[in-house]
């Protein structure tokens, strides 16, 4: 807004009594500003204009005087990247195992873990039972534990076949112990017991119930199916 000439004398009226009576306007600067000291009536006298007082030209009333969104600065911050999720184990579907040579199946489902607790009884087995033994041995006496819980001749599932007394002799009191799970022969009877669970593969002794180390002479009167790696099997 602009004070007009009117406004500064009738400001300047009552002061000018203060001055006729010899009082002088009072300072308010502090005594350590450098500037020259100006009277109150000289600051009164002044005429302040729009642009003085760095304000905008407000000629036009009917314009908006607010800033327009496109020319308000907008901060802009940096974004963390995202890190990437974590990559989910890869599925094996059956039929990209079909076919494929045991070798080629035990190398694609070894590890450290079973999928249950069947599974697990059956690569405990497995180990202790054929580790070291060539492939097709292990998964043949894996087949074995899977036929009795199958033929109604034993317990009906494969954890009570490992269990059962008397049958295996890694077993004590029906406690199945638990293999090293770093190593490689653990790694090669879960990839078996996953072989076998699935009938991925078919082993060399075809519905055999029974099995002996080959330096073992049991006498019994059974058929003779096969003689895989290191053990003897029947039915």
């Amino acid at each position: 807004m602009r004070f007009t000439l009117r406004t500064a004398a009738l400001a300047a009226v009552p002061l000018s009594l203060c001055a006729v009576a010899g009082f002088t306007a009072p300072s308010f600067a502090s005594e350590a500003d450098a500037g020259p000291t100006v009277s109150y009536i000289e600051h009164a006298g002044i005429g302040l204009t729009a642009e003085d007082l760095g304000l905008n030209d407000l000629q036009d009333q009917g314009e908006s005087i607010e800033p327009s969104l496109s020319e308000t600065p907008v901060a802009m911050h940096a974004m963390a990247p995202a890190l990437p999720a974590p990559a989910p184990a890869p599925v094996v579907e059956p039929e990209e195992l079909e076919g494929r040579p045991l070798s080629e199946l035990v190398a694609e489902l070894a590890g450290t873990e079973t999928p249950d607790e069947e599974t697990d009884c059956l690569a405990r087995a497995v180990y202790y039972e054929s580790k070291g033994e060539p492939l097709a041995g292990q998964l043949t006496v894996a087949e074995v534990i899977i036929n009795r819980a199958e033929s109604g001749r034993f317990p009906s599932t494969i954890c009570g076949v490992v269990r059962q007394r008397g049958q295996f002799s890694f077993v004590r009191g029906g406690h199945i112990p638990t293999p090293p799970a770093g190593s490689r022969d653990w790694r090669t009877a879960v990839g078996i017991s996953q072989v076998a669970m699935r009938d991925l593969a078919d082993g060399s002794a075809p519905r055999a119930l029974f099995f002996h180390a080959r330096h073992v002479r049991p006498g019994w009167r059974l058929t003779r199916v096969a003689t895989v790696g290191n053990h003897v099997f029947y039915r």
